[in-house]
């Protein structure tokens, strides 16, 4: 691919997402516009804008590169991004929205009236953020590097720059133009290339082999996954869900809880459609490029397919299609993260107003940014399952029981959030250095399925040991989250 045609396609979406943010500073005026989007976004247009941030590096581009790697082993990742969807819709969506909360920090000082875990909760928002836009560099620090050969920090660095130019411009409803945008460009850019190689494919005469060979285990250095690892990852990826501050975030932006449910059932089937995409480049990968896999570009495979496969200015073509729906994706997802943190960041430490809030919206960026230019990437879809994992030992938790149990304490909140953040961070900093077999291996390099047990046990005995400090007002709160809006 001539990387001047890569850099066009970056330049375009950059500056697409550049106008389109500009456009919503006409409308951003107020607080509530900048934090909720004034909390008028309507389910379609919201479904597309949680499809837009939601679709991160990891699906774009390390679905198909775990595929590649593991074969059918790597299809929990989409069916579990997914299904994660279906759990927010059930227990999640409608009393979250009606909490009349701005962030999850509110929503937690709300319901337990404790400025203590509160800033518990504001800590942990903030982790798992930080934790979450550093992949997302990383991503776009690969992408730049493979289609125009620049240096991989400038990805990382472009991808800050633009991104706090949206956010500071006009907030929470500059972002949803953008990310609604984003989506369906990200959905284009996978489908229109995989449908041109396919009909490629079949006008010369090239079939794949046998589902046997494509999908077999010889191109995975730890070989197929246990049953412990598949089961333990299917829990971080279905909880982990709940706890996204930048997804639930979205949540305050509808209207009432009504709508609120409606968004999540459109978010179920626009993130279906998809995951399809993803699954075919892993595949066409693995039948006719599994040379990336050892050469260690599997992540790279989606950039890298359409000139294999289509010779010629048509496969620059696509890939250039392909490269800028990559970067929307890490402009989308690096976006919601950094307008959830930075509403967050802003009420802790600058008062909540506006400047504030834009204030918040760089040092939110730029911390993450220092630790991707002083990292190497990994695997995109295996470091995000990471943060799921935390995610779901932590912030869930809280929310899960804050929501459906009135016997949820400051302390037992406290207790559990802070059960989880040290034994699902210290199993993660420790497997890292374990050598990658053995049963003990497992347990630390996807410890979901004894964290999360772990941290509702905590939550709930120390609740139960202190249930005299419940809040006064807990009654009226309950009633709130479960009664429709007109009731009160």
């Amino acid at each position: 691919m001539n990387p001047a045609v890569g850099v066009l396609a970056l330049l375009l979406v950059a500056v697409a997402t550049a106008l389109i943010g500009f456009y919503g500073l006409r409308v951003s005026r107020t607080t509530g516009d900048f934090y909720v989007a004034s909390r008028t976004v309507r389910p379609w247009w919201n479904a597309s804008a949680i499809g837009g941030e939601y679709l991160s590096a990891a699906s774009f581009l390390g679905v198909a590169g775990l595929i590649l790697v593991s074969g059918t082993d790597a299809l929990w990742f989409p069916i579990g991004y997914t299904a994660g969807y279906l759990m927010l819709l059930l227990f999640v969506a409608a009393p979250l929205r009606r909490s009349g909360a701005y962030t999850i920090p509110d929503f937690t000082e709300a319901r337990l009236d404790s400025p203590g875990a509160r800033r518990v909760t504001s800590a942990l928002v903030v982790v798992v953020g930080w934790f979450y836009i550093v992949p997302q560099l990383q991503g776009a620090g690969l992408t730049i590097r493979i289609t125009t050969g620049l240096p991989a920090w400038s990805g990382a660095v472009a991808v800050v720059v633009v991104v706090c130019l949206t956010v500071v411009a006009g907030g929470m409803r500059s972002i949803t133009f953008v990310q609604a945008f984003q989506y369906w460009l990200k959905l284009t850019a996978l489908a229109v290339p995989a449908a041109f190689i396919l009909v490629h494919l079949a006008g010369t005469g090239r079939s794949f082999p046998d589902s046997a060979a494509v999908y077999t285990a010889a191109l995975d250095p730890q070989g197929p996954a246990s049953l412990y690892r598949t089961l333990s990852l299917v829990i971080a990826l279905l909880f982990g869900t709940l706890g996204l501050p930048h997804v639930l975030v979205r949540f305050y932006t509808n209207p009432d809880g009504r709508s609120a449910r409606r968004t999540t059932l459109i978010v179920l089937g626009l993130l279906s459609v998809f995951y399809l995409f993803p699954t075919i480049y892993g595949a066409l990968a693995r039948a006719f490029a599994p040379d990336l896999a050892a050469g260690g570009q599997a992540d790279a495979a989606v950039l890298l397919l359409p000139g294999r496969l289509v010779p010629g200015p048509a496969g620059d073509a696509l890939t250039a299609l392909v490269v800028a729906g990559a970067f929307a994706a890490f402009l989308s997802t690096t976006s919601g993260l950094v307008v959830s943190l930075a509403g967050v960041v802003s009420q802790d430490l600058f008062g909540g107003s506006v400047k504030g809030f834009r204030t918040a919206a760089v040092l939110s960026a730029a911390v993450p940014l220092l630790v991707a230019l002083s990292t190497d990437s990994g695997a995109l879809a295996g470091s995000v399952g990471l943060v799921f994992a935390f995610t779901a030992s932590t912030i869930c938790p809280m929310l899960l029981l804050g929501i459906w149990w009135r016997g949820l304490t400051p302390a037992g909140a406290v207790a559990g959030m802070s059960a989880g953040a040290l034994l699902c961070g210290g199993a993660i900093l420790i497997g890292a250095q374990v050598a990658p077999a053995g049963p003990v291996h497992e347990l630390l390099a996807q410890p979901a399925a004894w964290t999360v047990p772990a941290a509702f046990a905590v939550m709930v005995s120390v609740s139960r040991a202190t249930k005299g400090q419940s809040p006064a007002a807990v009654t009226r709160i309950m009633t709130r989250l479960h009664a429709p809006e007109r009731t009160y």
